[in-house]
């Protein structure tokens, strides 16, 4: 008969631990029962602050894990019990965050970080109560495990407290514990928060206080703190400006990818990839796809409006003067091929009118630029022999002409490829073709140094052969091994080169001397055969970016040798030695001195790294791509089958078509455990390929119903789901012919999850074919669904039938006219069935959905007649779960409930 605080008095005064323990958790019950009175609610917490002085460890850990209700519940009584948690809870949680007892301690850091999560405490409790004692606890005389433990409370709650606090109260203290000399335990807590701190605190202070302590704690003796700071450096690299980022913090991170220590280098090559990321321009790596997905290019932001109002249609012709600059450079990317041999020139005639000349490899096509083409235009209409040609101009050439074509027309970005697109010449090139020839044009031509001319080939081949001498001593070395391998390989592709181009040049310039080809007037692009940014040669993964950053180099630059090489996966945008680095995370030599699941890494945050890159620099990432598409180990595989839908959207539809596409049709038939990444976004893959190379795959769709483990039912259930997407990209006859025998295979599965989403592909489906003209394909599939469901023998295949049915009126997948005519008199004969729940599904059914459309409550025809009668059958039917449902109102409360409970009883 004792009151709320009559029994709080007693059993906390009890010399029995137990009994106070149990005083402990009865305290928030204790408070709700008194809450009315606000002397009472005073009374309780009073007697809160002497059970907090108790001598037993377990009553103050019991006591602190009430603290964050006790105080969520005064803060929903703050009218009646103002400053409540400010004067007597507060104190105790400060107060114990320097106790004795590791367990109270441990509780009472959880409660503070669960009062500041919750914005429970008053900004200004946190900067005079909660600040100044975490600041004495990690004072130099603390003790060791309450400074280490307030040092990771500091960190922890900067987030939550805000730049402002962070700033004034922890920054000073925490950068006074990074470079704490005596307990590398603290320097380890401030390094495993570094991230966290400089997220919060911004770039200015981040840059001019906290980077100098990182570089510190990065070269910590114990490697357990750098490991850390590799943990954290992507988000320390957030912090700061794209400049430090590049000078400073690439050249840092470097070092601890070379780490002694195993685990340093392993957390280095984990966070690589993420580190990569942040080097991401946003104006340079925005994506840009062009209407009904006929191709898509990477253009800068302020390019985006004036190149989408100058789309033309596939069938016509550009001429190089209709076309803007930035967009004849994209279209005219060439590339280096990687192989010895060069295909000769060719002269075919189209038709004619038009003579394609498809030009070997070694030419560079390079459109003059938009500011030039008023001027060029006009000379061309007077005389069409005296502009100069679409290929590269004589180099030697000291005219102020020449110097300020070159000026215009190379950049620092020089792209390369073969074969070049055919170029269609005009009528006027075979009327006029014998007045265009000039005899000074083939002798210039001939001047011009070729890529791989002997004299840089012999240069290059000594330096090869020096190089390999060199590091032949360190050929133990993993590493120097495959490094010597490639060069090697190059000395020999080198030498012969050397004999290939001299029979290359002989022939190209014989050809040259007899068709004038220097003299191209009129010359125009056929728009069937260009490449706006994937050429044939991307397709056959030979092809590479090369890039020259000065117009005199362009001579020097241009042979085929080891540095060429190396260039083909040269870029621009992230330091090199980090990519390098990145790309050496697939050699079979990194699993064994670094970590076994490093290729898992390197495939996790590909789609990053490539889409920091852009899909310009995409070559560098391709062979990498796949290397680790045909890893050994299923979950590497299995990581880039659940993003490669993420990687065709960064890439863009041909390079998807080219390059990820035979990766894809891979996957498809790998293990379950890959194909279900495949499987979960096959919808946002196929979208992205044009419609030609998307109805290849529905010949494949049928093999998803094949499984490595028949049980394997959430592969079924996925199929159904995505084919619910699927229906929207194909025409209304490949849905029929195509997906609608999977979907009946799929209602009748085993399984009544798989089941369940069947029922619903099956009615989008009805709704896709009836709309469809003529809707022949939808009567024909809804005569199918009455002929294998609803006459079915097993009562499974008719209740299935109830369920499609049931599904179609729910969703308004037909008109109800057009339901009453084609589904609903199969489905009232159901009413006779033999099997109850069957009937009982009906009754569900017919009560619930179909009596309340507008269609039968508005109308009083034959329809609505039928079904009222086959209800009434039902409400006497003999089986008392007919009865009920086909009796009970749908406003009923009863009807959901009872829908739940019988939905396995129906299957």
């Amino acid at each position: 008969m004792l009151t709320p605080l009559g029994k709080l008095d007693k059993y906390a005064a009890s010399e029995n631990v137990f009994n106070r323990q149990m005083v402990a958790r009865s305290l928030l019950d204790t408070l709700r029962e008194v809450c009315d009175d606000e002397r009472d609610c005073i009374a309780v917490l009073e007697r809160i602050s002497r059970l907090a002085d108790d001598s037993e460890p377990t009553v103050r850990a019991e006591l602190m894990e009430q603290v964050p209700h006790i105080a969520l519940f005064c803060q929903e009584n703050r009218p009646s019990i103002p400053y409540a948690f400010s004067k007597y809870l507060l104190p105790i949680v400060v107060r114990y965050l320097a106790d004795q007892n590791n367990q109270v301690r441990k509780t009472s850091q959880a409660a503070l970080l669960a009062l500041l999560e919750q914005e429970l405490i008053e900004r200004f409790d946190v900067e005079t109560k909660v600040c100044p004692v975490l600041i004495e606890l990690t004072a130099p005389d603390s003790n060791d495990d309450v400074k280490t433990e307030a040092v990771a409370i500091m960190c922890k709650m900067a987030p939550m407290v805000g730049r402002d606090i962070t700033e004034r109260l922890i920054l000073p203290r925490f950068c006074e514990m990074c470079c704490d000399c005596r307990m590398f335990h603290v320097r380890k807590v401030c390094a495993a928060n570094f991230g966290d701190i400089c997220s919060v605190v911004g770039q200015q202070a981040t840059e001019e206080m906290l980077l100098p302590r990182f570089f510190q704690l990065c070269s910590d003796n114990v490697w357990g703190v750098r490991k850390a700071c590799a943990e954290c450096f992507m988000a320390v690299s957030c912090a700061t400006c794209q400049e430090i980022r590049r000078t400073k913090l690439s050249a840092l991170f470097i070092n601890l990818i070379s780490d002694p220590s195993r685990w340093v280098r392993q957390a280095a090559f984990q966070s690589l990839g993420p580190f990569i990321s942040t080097f991401a321009n946003p104006s340079s790596s925005g994506q840009y796809f062009k209407e009904e997905s006929k191709s898509s290019e990477d253009i800068s932001v302020e390019d985006k409006t004036r190149i989408r109002d100058q789309e033309v249609p596939e069938d016509v012709h550009l001429r190089p003067e209709d076309v803007p600059s930035d967009l004849r450079v994209t279209t005219c990317s060439v590339g280096l091929e990687h192989t010895a041999e060069e295909p000769a020139a060719e002269i075919c005639r189209n038709s004619p009118g038009e003579l394609s000349v498809p030009v070997d490899s070694s030419e560079l096509c390079a459109l003059s630029s938009a500011s030039h083409q008023e001027a060029a235009s006009s000379e061309r209409d007077k005389n069409p022999g005296n502009y100069k040609s679409a290929f590269r101009p004589e180099v030697g050439s000291s005219s102020q002409d020449s110097a300020v074509l070159d000026q215009e027309l190379y950049n620092s970005f020089y792209f390369w490829r073969t074969p070049l697109p055919e170029i269609d010449l005009d009528v006027e090139l075979e009327q006029d073709i014998g007045k265009n020839l000039s005899p000074e044009r083939p002798e210039a031509a001939s001047e011009i140094p070729r890529p791989g001319s002997p004299n840089i080939t012999m240069a290059t081949r000594k330096e090869l052969e020096e190089m390999i001498e060199n590091l032949e001593p360190h050929i133990d070395d993993p590493d120097v091994k495959a490094q010597v391998e490639v060069l090697s390989a190059a000395l020999r592709a080198s030498s012969l080169d050397a004999h290939e181009e001299a029979v290359g040049i002989e022939k190209r310039s014989d050809l040259e001397d007899d068709l004038g080809i220097n003299e191209l007037p009129n010359c125009k692009i056929s728009q069937d055969d260009s490449v706006p940014l994937i050429s044939d040669a991307v397709e056959n993964m030979d092809s590479s970016l090369h890039y020259i950053h000065n117009d005199s180099d362009l001579s020097t630059n241009s042979s085929f040798s080891p540095e060429e090489e190396r260039k083909s996966k040269i870029q621009d945008v992230v330091p090199q030695a980090l990519l390098d680095q990145y790309l050496s995370m697939t050699d079979p030599s990194r699993a064994q001195t670094v970590d076994t699941e490093i290729a898992k890494h390197c495939a996790y945050s590909l789609p990053g790294v490539a889409l920091t890159l852009g899909r310009q620099n995409w070559h560098c990432l391709r062979e990498t791509y796949e290397t680790l598409a045909s890893d050994m180990q299923w979950k590497v595989r299995r990581t880039l089958a659940f993003s490669i839908h993420e990687l065709a959207v960064i890439l863009g539809d041909q390079l998807t078509a080219a390059d990820l596409v035979p990766i894809f049709n891979g996957f498809l038939k790998d293990l379950d455990e890959v194909r279900i990444g495949v499987l979960k976004h096959l919808h946002d893959f196929l979208k992205l390929l044009h419609i030609d190379k998307r109805r290849e795959y529905l010949y494949q769709l049928q093999e998803f119903l094949v499984t490595d483990n028949s049980r394997n039912w959430r592969f079924r259930a996925e199929l159904a789901e995505q084919l619910i997407l699927l229906l929207e990209l194909y025409s209304p006859r490949d849905v029929y012919d195509y997906l609608r025998p999977i979907a009946l295979n799929l209602c009748a599965d085993k399984v009544s999850s798989v089941r369940w989403i069947s029922y619903k592909l099956v009615s989008e489906m009805v709704k896709k074919l009836h709309m469809a003209t003529p809707p022949t394909f939808g009567v024909d599939l809804i005569n199918e669904l009455v002929e294998n469901f609803g006459r079915c023998p097993k009562w499974s295949g008719r209740q299935a039938f109830v369920f499609v049915c049931q599904t179609v009126i729910e969703d308004d997948c037909l008109p109800m006219d057009q339901f009453a005519l084609h589904l609903m008199p199969h489905l009232l004969t159901l009413a006779n069935d033999r099997v109850p729940n069957v009937r009982v599904l009906l009754a569900k059914t017919l009560r619930q959905t179909l009596l309340e459309k507008d269609y039968f409550l508005a109308s009083a025809g034959c329809h609505q007649e039928a079904v009222e009668q086959t209800v009434m059958a039902l409400q006497m039917d003999r089986d008392s779960d007919v009865k009920y449902f086909a009796s009970v109102l749908p406003a009923s409360t009863k009807i959901s409930e009872d829908a739940l409970s019988t939905a396995s009883s129906t299957y």
